[in-house]
Protein backbone atom coordinates (compact mmCIF):
# COMPACT_ATOMS: atom_id res chain seq x y z
CA UNK A 1 0.00 0.00 0.00
CA UNK A 2 2.51 2.20 0.88
CA UNK A 3 4.48 2.08 -2.54
CA UNK A 4 1.03 2.30 -3.96
CA UNK A 5 0.58 5.41 -2.50
CA UNK A 6 3.98 6.25 -3.50
CA UNK A 7 3.60 5.39 -7.03
CA UNK A 8 0.02 7.71 -7.37
CA UNK A 9 1.17 10.63 -5.16
CA UNK A 10 1.30 13.00 -8.01
CA UNK A 11 -2.68 12.18 -8.79
CA UNK A 12 -3.59 14.11 -5.20
CA UNK A 13 -5.37 12.23 -1.90
CA UNK A 14 -6.54 8.46 -2.55
CA UNK A 15 -8.93 7.18 0.18
CA UNK A 16 -9.51 3.85 -1.18
CA UNK A 17 -6.62 1.52 0.95
CA UNK A 18 -7.87 3.23 4.07
CA UNK A 19 -11.48 2.24 3.75
CA UNK A 20 -10.77 -1.26 2.35
CA UNK A 21 -8.72 -1.84 5.62
CA UNK A 22 -11.56 -0.56 8.02
CA UNK A 23 -14.24 -2.32 6.04
CA UNK A 24 -12.23 -5.82 6.53
CA UNK A 25 -11.31 -4.94 10.04
CA UNK A 26 -15.47 -5.06 10.35
CA UNK A 27 -16.14 -8.42 8.13
CA UNK A 28 -13.42 -9.95 11.16
CA UNK A 29 -15.30 -9.25 13.70
CA UNK A 30 -18.31 -9.41 12.79
CA UNK A 31 -17.52 -13.16 11.70
CA UNK A 32 -15.72 -14.06 15.29
CA UNK A 33 -19.04 -12.87 16.74
CA UNK A 34 -21.17 -15.24 14.77
CA UNK A 35 -18.71 -17.58 15.17
CA UNK A 36 -18.77 -16.98 19.03
CA UNK A 37 -22.70 -16.68 18.51
CA UNK A 38 -22.70 -20.02 16.63
CA UNK A 39 -20.37 -21.80 19.43
CA UNK A 40 -22.99 -20.67 22.17
CA UNK A 41 -25.81 -21.17 20.39
CA UNK A 42 -24.35 -25.47 19.46
CA UNK A 43 -23.51 -25.16 23.16
CA UNK A 44 -26.72 -24.10 24.50
CA UNK A 45 -28.63 -26.86 22.42
CA UNK A 46 -26.09 -29.62 23.46
CA UNK A 47 -26.89 -28.76 27.05
CA UNK A 48 -30.67 -29.09 26.33
CA UNK A 49 -30.62 -31.55 24.75
CA UNK A 50 -28.78 -33.76 27.79
CA UNK A 51 -31.12 -32.25 29.83
CA UNK A 52 -33.85 -33.76 27.94
CA UNK A 53 -32.45 -36.82 27.98
CA UNK A 54 -31.92 -37.03 31.56
CA UNK A 55 -35.09 -35.74 32.26
CA UNK A 56 -36.73 -39.01 29.85
CA UNK A 57 -34.10 -41.35 31.76
CA UNK A 58 -35.62 -39.63 35.04
CA UNK A 59 -39.49 -40.07 33.88
CA UNK A 60 -38.92 -43.72 32.69
CA UNK A 61 -37.68 -44.46 36.55
CA UNK A 62 -40.12 -42.56 38.00
CA UNK A 63 -42.99 -44.69 35.93
CA UNK A 64 -41.18 -47.99 36.59
CA UNK A 65 -40.95 -47.01 40.50
CA UNK A 66 -44.53 -46.24 40.17
CA UNK A 67 -45.99 -49.70 38.98
CA UNK A 68 -43.82 -51.02 41.95
CA UNK A 69 -45.15 -48.94 44.12
CA UNK A 70 -49.19 -49.61 43.16
CA UNK A 71 -48.18 -53.63 43.75
CA UNK A 72 -47.60 -53.37 47.18
CA UNK A 73 -49.69 -53.49 50.12
CA UNK A 74 -48.33 -51.30 52.62
CA UNK A 75 -46.51 -47.96 52.94
CA UNK A 76 -48.35 -46.47 49.85
CA UNK A 77 -48.91 -43.17 51.35
CA UNK A 78 -45.70 -42.04 52.10
CA UNK A 79 -44.33 -43.55 49.02
CA UNK A 80 -46.70 -41.24 46.77
CA UNK A 81 -45.93 -38.26 48.61
CA UNK A 82 -42.16 -38.76 47.95
CA UNK A 83 -43.61 -39.45 44.22
CA UNK A 84 -45.50 -36.37 44.05
CA UNK A 85 -42.16 -34.27 45.13
CA UNK A 86 -40.31 -35.81 42.60
CA UNK A 87 -42.68 -35.18 39.85
CA UNK A 88 -42.60 -31.46 41.28
CA UNK A 89 -39.26 -31.13 40.60
CA UNK A 90 -39.45 -32.71 37.44
CA UNK A 91 -41.82 -30.21 36.60
CA UNK A 92 -40.11 -26.86 37.93
CA UNK A 93 -37.03 -29.13 35.86
CA UNK A 94 -39.02 -28.80 32.89
CA UNK A 95 -40.50 -25.41 33.35
CA UNK A 96 -36.94 -24.18 33.55
CA UNK A 97 -35.89 -26.15 30.51
CA UNK A 98 -38.47 -24.74 28.49
CA UNK A 99 -37.31 -21.13 29.75
CA UNK A 100 -33.52 -21.84 29.37
CA UNK A 101 -34.95 -22.94 25.41
CA UNK A 102 -36.13 -19.35 25.21
CA UNK A 103 -33.53 -17.57 26.60
CA UNK A 104 -31.24 -19.56 23.72
CA UNK A 105 -33.10 -18.75 21.04
CA UNK A 106 -32.67 -14.88 21.64
CA UNK A 107 -29.33 -15.32 22.17
CA UNK A 108 -28.73 -13.47 18.97
CA UNK A 109 -29.78 -10.13 20.97
CA UNK A 110 -25.93 -9.82 21.79
CA UNK A 111 -22.58 -11.71 22.51
CA UNK A 112 -22.71 -9.88 25.60
CA UNK A 113 -26.14 -11.03 26.30
CA UNK A 114 -25.47 -14.54 25.00
CA UNK A 115 -22.27 -15.12 27.67
CA UNK A 116 -24.48 -13.76 30.78
CA UNK A 117 -27.34 -16.10 29.63
CA UNK A 118 -24.82 -18.75 29.33
CA UNK A 119 -23.29 -18.25 32.23
CA UNK A 120 -26.74 -18.56 33.89
CA UNK A 121 -28.04 -21.71 31.54
CA UNK A 122 -24.94 -23.66 32.91
CA UNK A 123 -25.69 -22.80 36.45
CA UNK A 124 -29.04 -23.51 36.45
CA UNK A 125 -28.02 -27.11 34.80
CA UNK A 126 -25.46 -27.81 37.53
CA UNK A 127 -28.87 -26.80 40.17
CA UNK A 128 -30.96 -29.25 37.95
CA UNK A 129 -28.33 -32.18 38.10
CA UNK A 130 -28.07 -31.83 41.32
CA UNK A 131 -31.75 -32.29 41.66
CA UNK A 132 -31.78 -34.91 39.62
CA UNK A 133 -28.80 -36.79 41.72
CA UNK A 134 -31.38 -36.54 44.60
CA UNK A 135 -34.28 -37.72 42.69
CA UNK A 136 -32.31 -41.05 41.90
CA UNK A 137 -31.12 -40.97 45.80
CA UNK A 138 -34.80 -40.54 46.62
CA UNK A 139 -35.67 -43.55 44.10
CA UNK A 140 -32.92 -45.72 45.17
CA UNK A 141 -34.28 -44.89 48.73
CA UNK A 142 -38.03 -46.00 47.54
CA UNK A 143 -36.41 -49.42 45.72
CA UNK A 144 -34.80 -50.61 49.22
CA UNK A 145 -37.85 -49.85 50.98
CA UNK A 146 -40.38 -52.00 48.02
CA UNK A 147 -37.27 -54.64 48.83
CA UNK A 148 -37.81 -54.53 52.26
CA UNK A 149 -41.86 -54.82 52.19
CA UNK A 150 -41.85 -57.46 49.56
CA UNK A 151 -39.65 -59.58 52.32
CA UNK A 152 -41.51 -58.74 54.70
CA UNK A 153 -44.40 -59.99 52.96
CA UNK A 154 -42.97 -63.10 51.58
CA UNK A 155 -42.59 -63.44 55.70
CA UNK A 156 -45.98 -62.76 56.51
CA UNK A 157 -47.22 -65.08 53.56
CA UNK A 158 -45.13 -68.27 54.64
CA UNK A 159 -46.47 -67.68 58.06
CA UNK A 160 -50.07 -67.79 57.40
CA UNK A 161 -49.25 -70.65 54.91
CA UNK A 162 -47.42 -72.63 57.91
CA UNK A 163 -50.52 -71.03 59.92
CA UNK A 164 -52.59 -73.05 57.46
CA UNK A 165 -51.01 -75.96 57.25
CA UNK A 166 -51.32 -76.75 61.22
CA UNK A 167 -54.92 -75.44 61.01
CA UNK A 168 -55.31 -78.04 58.60
CA UNK A 169 -53.93 -80.65 60.86
CA UNK A 170 -55.31 -79.30 63.72
CA UNK A 171 -59.03 -79.38 62.11
CA UNK A 172 -57.86 -83.21 60.79
CA UNK A 173 -57.13 -83.89 64.75
CA UNK A 174 -60.28 -82.62 65.72
CA UNK A 175 -62.44 -84.58 63.23
CA UNK A 176 -61.00 -87.64 64.26
CA UNK A 177 -61.40 -86.80 68.16
CA UNK A 178 -64.91 -86.10 67.46
CA UNK A 179 -65.41 -89.60 65.21
CA UNK A 180 -63.86 -91.27 68.33
CA UNK A 181 -65.80 -89.41 71.24
CA UNK A 182 -69.00 -90.12 69.56
CA UNK A 183 -68.27 -93.67 68.63
CA UNK A 184 -67.47 -94.28 72.68
CA UNK A 185 -70.59 -92.07 73.09
CA UNK A 186 -72.69 -94.23 71.24
CA UNK A 187 -71.33 -97.26 73.03
CA UNK A 188 -72.03 -95.73 76.24
CA UNK A 189 -75.19 -94.86 75.40
CA UNK A 190 -75.99 -97.96 73.71
CA UNK A 191 -74.67 -99.67 77.17
CA UNK A 192 -76.75 -97.26 79.51
CA UNK A 193 -79.84 -98.23 76.84
CA UNK A 194 -79.07 -101.89 77.70
CA UNK A 195 -79.47 -100.96 82.11
CA UNK A 196 -82.46 -98.67 81.23
CA UNK A 197 -84.11 -101.84 79.98
CA UNK A 198 -82.83 -103.68 82.89
CA UNK A 199 -84.38 -100.90 85.31
CA UNK A 200 -87.79 -101.18 83.47
CA UNK A 201 -87.85 -105.07 83.66
CA UNK A 202 -86.90 -104.55 86.96
CA UNK A 203 -89.46 -101.95 88.32
CA UNK A 204 -92.11 -104.07 86.82
CA UNK A 205 -91.45 -107.34 88.52
CA UNK A 206 -91.45 -105.46 91.50
CA UNK A 207 -94.22 -103.33 91.18
CA UNK A 208 -96.32 -105.55 88.74
CA UNK A 209 -98.56 -104.80 86.05
CA UNK A 210 -100.65 -102.22 87.08
CA UNK A 211 -102.90 -99.83 85.06
CA UNK A 212 -101.75 -96.77 87.26
CA UNK A 213 -97.88 -97.25 86.42
CA UNK A 214 -96.57 -97.62 82.69
CA UNK A 215 -93.51 -97.32 80.13
CA UNK A 216 -94.01 -94.33 77.93
CA UNK A 217 -91.03 -94.79 75.91
CA UNK A 218 -87.41 -94.00 77.74
CA UNK A 219 -89.53 -93.37 80.62
CA UNK A 220 -90.83 -94.75 83.89
CA UNK A 221 -94.29 -93.03 85.10
CA UNK A 222 -96.34 -93.08 87.72
CA UNK A 223 -99.56 -91.15 88.56
CA UNK A 224 -99.33 -88.41 90.92
CA UNK A 225 -102.45 -89.49 92.83
CA UNK A 226 -100.25 -92.53 93.73
CA UNK A 227 -98.20 -91.01 95.58
CA UNK A 228 -99.16 -86.95 96.37
CA UNK A 229 -103.17 -85.71 97.29
CA UNK A 230 -104.79 -83.54 95.09
CA UNK A 231 -102.40 -80.05 95.61
CA UNK A 232 -100.08 -81.19 97.90
CA UNK A 233 -96.07 -82.29 97.60
CA UNK A 234 -95.90 -84.23 100.99
CA UNK A 235 -95.64 -88.07 99.49
CA UNK A 236 -98.31 -89.84 101.23
CA UNK A 237 -97.47 -92.66 103.92
CA UNK A 238 -98.57 -95.41 101.59
CA UNK A 239 -96.46 -94.21 98.76
CA UNK A 240 -93.62 -94.67 100.48
CA UNK A 241 -93.59 -98.60 100.00
CA UNK A 242 -93.70 -97.70 95.92
CA UNK A 243 -91.08 -95.65 96.02
CA UNK A 244 -88.85 -97.92 98.56
CA UNK A 245 -89.46 -100.56 95.60
CA UNK A 246 -87.72 -98.14 92.95
CA UNK A 247 -85.14 -97.28 95.42
CA UNK A 248 -84.91 -101.37 95.48
CA UNK A 249 -84.04 -101.59 92.08
CA UNK A 250 -82.13 -98.46 91.66
CA UNK A 251 -79.22 -100.01 94.25
CA UNK A 252 -79.06 -102.96 92.28
CA UNK A 253 -78.90 -102.03 88.60
CA UNK A 254 -76.18 -98.79 90.25
CA UNK A 255 -73.88 -102.53 91.49
CA UNK A 256 -73.93 -103.62 87.75
CA UNK A 257 -73.52 -100.20 85.88
CA UNK A 258 -69.93 -99.01 85.16
CA UNK A 259 -68.30 -96.54 87.48
CA UNK A 260 -67.18 -94.50 84.39
CA UNK A 261 -70.77 -94.37 82.52
CA UNK A 262 -72.13 -90.89 84.12
CA UNK A 263 -75.77 -92.19 84.39
CA UNK A 264 -78.85 -90.18 86.67
CA UNK A 265 -82.19 -91.00 88.00
CA UNK A 266 -84.05 -87.54 86.46
CA UNK A 267 -87.51 -87.62 88.36
CA UNK A 268 -89.60 -84.86 86.65
CA UNK A 269 -93.03 -83.75 88.11
CA UNK A 270 -95.62 -82.11 85.94
CA UNK A 271 -99.62 -81.25 86.46
CA UNK A 272 -103.14 -80.96 84.34
CA UNK A 273 -103.13 -77.38 82.64
CA UNK A 274 -105.94 -76.26 85.14
CA UNK A 275 -104.28 -73.69 87.42
CA UNK A 276 -103.92 -74.34 90.85
CA UNK A 277 -105.51 -72.83 93.67
CA UNK A 278 -103.83 -72.54 97.39
CA UNK A 279 -101.64 -70.21 99.26
CA UNK A 280 -98.76 -72.63 99.02
CA UNK A 281 -97.35 -72.65 95.14
CA UNK A 282 -98.48 -69.75 93.26
CA UNK A 283 -98.13 -71.59 89.39
CA UNK A 284 -98.22 -75.85 88.40
CA UNK A 285 -94.50 -74.70 87.77
CA UNK A 286 -93.90 -74.64 91.69
CA UNK A 287 -96.30 -78.03 92.73
CA UNK A 288 -94.72 -80.03 90.00
CA UNK A 289 -90.69 -78.50 90.55
CA UNK A 290 -91.71 -79.78 94.72
CA UNK A 291 -93.06 -82.71 94.01
CA UNK A 292 -89.82 -83.97 91.95
CA UNK A 293 -87.85 -82.88 94.98
CA UNK A 294 -89.84 -84.83 97.49
CA UNK A 295 -89.35 -88.43 95.48
CA UNK A 296 -85.49 -87.42 95.15
CA UNK A 297 -84.89 -86.62 98.92
CA UNK A 298 -86.65 -89.53 100.33
CA UNK A 299 -84.74 -91.66 97.54
CA UNK A 300 -81.28 -90.49 98.58
CA UNK A 301 -82.64 -91.07 101.89
CA UNK A 302 -82.89 -94.62 101.29
CA UNK A 303 -79.27 -94.63 100.23
CA UNK A 304 -78.92 -93.69 96.60
CA UNK A 305 -76.38 -91.18 96.34
CA UNK A 306 -77.48 -87.44 95.72
CA UNK A 307 -75.15 -87.28 92.45
CA UNK A 308 -77.11 -89.59 90.92
CA UNK A 309 -80.88 -88.00 91.28
CA UNK A 310 -82.37 -84.86 89.55
CA UNK A 311 -85.40 -83.09 90.24
CA UNK A 312 -87.23 -81.24 87.27
CA UNK A 313 -90.50 -79.37 87.14
CA UNK A 314 -92.60 -78.98 83.93
CA UNK A 315 -95.78 -77.96 84.91
CA UNK A 316 -98.54 -78.42 82.45
CA UNK A 317 -96.33 -77.55 80.02
CA UNK A 318 -95.37 -81.44 78.78
CA UNK A 319 -98.75 -83.21 78.53
CA UNK A 320 -98.85 -86.50 77.25
CA UNK A 321 -102.51 -86.39 76.27
CA UNK A 322 -103.94 -82.67 74.83
CA UNK A 323 -107.34 -83.45 75.29
CA UNK A 324 -109.97 -81.26 77.98
CA UNK A 325 -111.25 -83.94 79.51
CA UNK A 326 -110.88 -85.64 83.44
CA UNK A 327 -109.19 -88.92 82.16
CA UNK A 328 -106.62 -86.61 79.85
CA UNK A 329 -106.20 -84.56 83.15
CA UNK A 330 -105.17 -87.19 84.99
CA UNK A 331 -102.69 -88.93 82.66
CA UNK A 332 -101.07 -85.26 82.56
CA UNK A 333 -100.53 -85.75 86.36
CA UNK A 334 -97.55 -87.76 86.74
CA UNK A 335 -94.40 -88.29 87.94
CA UNK A 336 -91.81 -89.86 85.86
CA UNK A 337 -89.02 -91.62 86.14
CA UNK A 338 -85.75 -91.24 83.51
CA UNK A 339 -82.33 -93.63 83.60
CA UNK A 340 -80.30 -91.01 81.19
CA UNK A 341 -76.57 -89.63 81.32
CA UNK A 342 -75.27 -86.56 82.98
Amino acid sequence: MALARSRRGGEGMNYWPGFVDALSTLILSIIFILTVFVVVQFYLQQEVAGKDTALNRLNLQIAELTELLSMEKSGKSSMEDQLAQLRASLANAESDRDKFKGIAEGAGAGLSAAQGQASELATSLEGEKKISARALAQVEVLNQQIAALRRQLAAIEASLAATEQKDKESQARIADLGSRLNLALAARLQELTKYRSDFFGRLREILGNRPDIRIVGDRFVLQSELLFDVGKAELKPDARAEIDKIATAILELSAKIPADIAWVLRVDGHTDVRPIAGPIFKSNWDLSAARSIAVVQYLASKGIPPQRLVAAGFGEFQPIDPEKTDDAYKRNRRIEFKLTER
